[in-house]
């Protein structure tokens, strides 16, 4: 019976609309205009007046949803946004007047206009919402109005404004483009940039280091250094901080840290202060091993000089540290089976299970990049030039990309196959001519070219490092979670809301960090 009324409900309005609009008259069941008369049934008269009862009864609305309310919510505040922004309008129009004045006119509507504008402008301020627009702000609206009234009447020469109004718009467009351009330039040279706060934490470690008596200097565990029956991280850092919360947030997230040796690989200028942080800082049974590349001949002599040769002008991409990941069989030649890391990640789970994975006779176990529409995605003309004749005849561009930031590594596999070599090969030629984009990430792609075995997405997620759209479920999933781009969780510009994940693992209450004012 209900359904059988709904199509009455709507003739039913239809009709009311009809008989308002053509003055129609409803008179205990008759239909009557002023051509002709339709005289209902009786059941028709019922069944209207049922209707009736139907639609003058309250609707039934179920109670809104979290996500629906706050959606209510938003849609209300634009909804009482319109006088800001008609404010802003008016605004806009009035210095546009004032700019199709002839320069130097100082005539009462220019006056006028400039002190209405004036007036407007310091009673509105700074305010975005309409609910926090002062009355005075609304009151000097209507003068405004009136003055730009009063300016349309002296202004129109309709082709010569709209004239003027192109130039204002692609002033504006070259001024937006400028600070836009100078705002990257500002980032990426702030995330090349050490904070003062760690400045000073490594020079206060650095001398602390040489103060010490070289036997103390001694890490504790050596004896774990080359076993190969433990599980073996390694991170290749110049960073204190970055390197500690790697090491920190790896052992604590293992359920057998007794098994953990944990490897940081640095450099000479960085090595008394990462060593030194981690003499103050062992509270664990992991054994943790400070390397320094400099003092291992392991690298060509001339190594420095060729990372200079790439076309990029950023540090990080030509560092010794970046590219001594490709030497890692050589670095730790009694090992077997690594985890490499990048120094911008933190470790979420216990890792135990990547030394259970079949390799499958690949080199490189990694979380691949390569799926249109993921925020990681890339592909491997992105950074490779498929332009090139050699590049082209032993590449394919569309094979899959991964990423470094975690990554399993057989060391055997890897010597047996002289990858070492390979990464030499290629390098070289790649100092001749342009055939990738600086950075060890494309030469990686090359030299482990089919070498890679697909690992399962929520082992490493990436993106903290830039406005990736990374959800939250995601984050909270993953086992290792990467700051991959310039904004470092260590740097003022990093992204707040993905600090905290980082910020957990680093000891803010040490003196050292406080003395040199370092803070979440």
């Amino acid at each position: 019976m209900g359904r059988s009324l709904i199509p009455l409900l709507v003739m039913m309005r239809k009709i009311k609309l009809l008989m308002v609009g053509n003055n129609l008259k409803y008179r205990e069941g008759k239909v009557i205009d002023s051509q002709q008369t339709t005289t209902l049934s009786s059941d028709s008269k019922d069944q209207i007046l049922r209707v009736n009862q139907l639609a003058n009864k309250t609707e039934f609305k179920p109670p809104l949803s979290k996500g629906e309310k706050k959606t209510k919510v938003h849609q209300s505040d634009r909804a009482t946004d319109t006088k800001i922004k008609e404010i802003r309008d008016k605004i806009i129009q009035a210095k546009a007047y004032l700019n199709f004045a002839p320069s130097g006119s100082n005539s009462q509507i220019v006056k006028e206009l400039r002190t209405r504008l004036r007036e407007l402008e310091r009673a509105v301020g700074d305010v975005t919402k309409d609910k926090d627009l002062s009355k005075g702000a609304l009151r000097r609206l209507k003068p405004l109005e009136a003055s730009l009234y009063k300016a349309s009447r002296v202004f129109n020469n309709c082709p010569a404004i709209a004239n003027k109004l192109r130039a204002m718009n692609y002033n504006t467009e070259e001024l937006v483009q400028a600070q836009k351009n100078q705002a990257s330039y500002l980032m990426h040279l702030a995330a090349r940039t050490t904070p003062k706060g760690q400045h000073c934490l490594s020079m206060r470690l650095t001398s602390e280091y040489f103060a010490l008596d070289p036997e103390k200097r001694q890490m504790p565990n050596q004896e774990k250094y080359n076993d190969p029956r433990l599980n073996h991280y390694v991170v290749f850092s110049d960073n204190v901080l970055a390197s500690a919360v790697v090491a920190n947030s790896t052992i604590s997230s293992s359920k057998e840290p007794e098994k953990i040796v944990f490897h940081v690989v640095t450099d000479s200028l960085n090595y008394p202060a990462i060593s030194m942080w981690f003499l103050l800082n062992i509270q664990s049974v992991a054994a943790i091993q400070i390397k320094n590349i400099d003092d291992m001949d392991v690298l060509p002599s001339d190594y420095d000089q060729l990372l200079m040769k790439q076309s990029s002008n950023d540090p990080r991409f030509i560092s010794t540290l970046n590219h001594a990941r490709f030497y890692l069989p050589d670095i730790f030649p009694g090992l077997n089976k690594m985890v490499l890391f990048d120094h911008d990640v933190v470790v979420q789970r216990d890792l135990s299970r990547l030394w259970s994975i079949d390799m499958k006779g690949k080199v490189v176990g990694a979380v691949e990049t390569c799926k249109e529409g993921e925020p990681s995605f890339h592909s491997m003309s992105t950074f490779i030039n498929f332009s090139d004749a050699w590049v082209s005849g032993k590449f394919s561009p569309k094979a899959c990309t991964w990423a470094f930031g975690m990554n399993l590594v057989d060391l055997e596999e890897w010597r047996r196959r002289k990858l070492t070599s390979t990464y030499i090969k290629y390098f070289n030629l790649g100092t001749k001519r342009p055939l990738w984009k600086a950075g060890s990430l494309p030469i990686g792609w090359l030299t482990f070219y089919r070498q890679t075995l697909a690992l399962d997405k929520r082992w490493h997620v990436m993106g903290l490092g830039r406005e990736a759209g990374i959800k939250t479920v995601d984050i909270e999933q993953a086992a290792v979670i990467h700051y991959d781009g310039i904004m470092k969780p260590w740097l003022d510009i990093g992204i707040d809301k993905y600090k905290r994940y980082w910020n957990m693992h680093v000891p803010y209450y040490h003196s050292y960090l406080q003395q040199c004012n370092i803070h979440a």
